[in-house]
Order: structure tokens, then C-alpha cells, then sequence
């Protein structure tokens, strides 16, 4: 590597369509001068391109082909500390804004936005290092006072969060039963707490919020 390439901005662009990644490099020109440019459309492009090069800044869909990316993000921060982390997605801010910051993005933006929004967020994260709408902005203000809307897993007592836990591994209730001692029934009532608590109605979401919080 050149002098030269050791100075120049390095970003990575993650979406399983290339049409999104054309477009947001062509605001990532515009922006910075000579960066270089790295493109991935699953979770495994982006992990080989964190293992053979130091980003600057990535610019990620929360969702690919392969799995979301809240999934990595911890390993990512864990690997390249300095990173500087905008999830670019179409999922509701509202509902996962905060799930990846806490996880470790720098920033979130809605698909939706328009191109001046864009290019004030990666403009943000190259002078700031951050980028937080106005909502996620409000919700980050209101998760610091109320740990549970951060991470609802913590309304569950440990009993609740074990069996949470062995019904995310594929366990039925008679398996549950029989690894805790307990009764069938007991299972069921625990089970209708876990889901009342969780504000889920299917195992399928059970599973997907516990992924998203990283206990599975």
C-alpha cells in the first residue's frame, strides 16, 4: 500500500443490492475526496473485507441475505474500535434504532430519506462521528432513563429468561419440563408470561428479539 492509500478514507458499503450501493457511493464521492471504496452484499463479504483492510467508515443495510447485521456488529466493534458504524436500512426507527446503537452503530437513517439527509449523515459521521436523527434522538434520551425499552429481555426474572432461553434453542414444553423438573403446565404459564412481558405472539419473534439482543 502507497503513502497515499494509507491517507485516503476507507468505506464500506453493505447491501445485497448494487443499484443502493451505486447510488450512496456516488453521495461517498461527492463527499470525500479519492476514498476507497469496498462493497459487500452479505455478512460474510463484510467480515472479509474487515479481516484484509482497516474501514473508516461502514455504511450497512441491517438486513442481508445471510443474516442481520446486528449480529456482527459487537465483532465488528471488537475488531476495528475506531470504525465508524451508519446502518442504512429500511426497518422502523422507531423499533431498532436504539437496538443497533446499543448494539455499536454510530448512527441510523431510514432508506426513506432524502438525498440532503444522507449526505448530512455521512458528513456527521466523518466530523462527529455519529449520526442520530431527531427520533432516535428522543428514544436514546428516553432508553437512559428506562433500561426495559433498551433491552425489554431485562423485565424477564432469570427463571422466565432460562426458559426464554431453551425455547430459542428449539426446546418443546416437554423437553423444557423435563431439563427443569417442573411441571408441562408450568412451562405453558411461564411461557404466556415470557410473551405478555415481550409483547411478541409467535416463538418465531421470541427468537428474533433474542437474537437481536444477542442471547442466542
Amino acid at each position: 500500500m502507497t503513502e497515499s492509500d494509507q491517507n485516503q478514507i476507507k468505506v464500506l458499503l453493505a447491501d445485497d443490492h448494487n443499484i443502493v450501493r451505486q447510488g450512496i457511493q456516488f453521495i461517498v464521492d461527492d463527499i470525500i475526496e479519492n476514498p476507497i471504496v469496498f462493497h459487500a452484499s452479505s455478512l460474510l463479504q463484510i467480515k472479509k473485507h474487515l479481516v484484509e483492510n482497516q474501514i473508516d467508515i461502514a455504511i450497512l443495510d441491517a438486513q442481508l441475505p445471510d443474516g442481520n447485521c446486528i449480529e456482527i456488529l459487537p465483532e465488528i466493534r471488537k475488531q476495528q474500535p475506531d470504525i465508524r458504524i451508519l446502518i442504512f436500512t429500511s426497518f422502523d426507527e422507531e423499533t431498532y434504532s436504539v437496538k443497533f446503537i446499543n448494539a455499536g452503530a454510530n448512527g441510523f437513517l431510514s432508506k426513506l430519506s432524502e438525498e440532503a439527509e444522507i449526505r448530512n449523515a455521512i458528513q456527521s459521521l466523518i466530523e462527529k462521528g455519529e449520526y442520530f436523527p431527531p427520533l432516535t434522538q428522543s428514544l436514546l434520551r428516553v432508553a437512559a432513563n428506562n433500561p426495559n425499552i433498551l433491552n425489554p429481555l431485562h423485565q424477564l426474572s432469570e427463571r422466565e429468561m432460562e426458559i426464554a432461553g431453551l425455547y430459542a434453542k428449539g426446546l418443546g414444553n416437554l423437553e423444557i419440563a423435563n431439563q427443569l423438573s417442573i411441571r408441562q403446565n408450568t412451562v405453558s404459564t411461564y411461557k404466556k408470561r415470557v410473551f405478555e412481558k415481550l409483547n411478541v405472539t409467535t416463538l418465531v419473534e421470541l427468537i428474533e428479539l433474542m437474537r437481536i439482543h444477542n442471547r442466542i
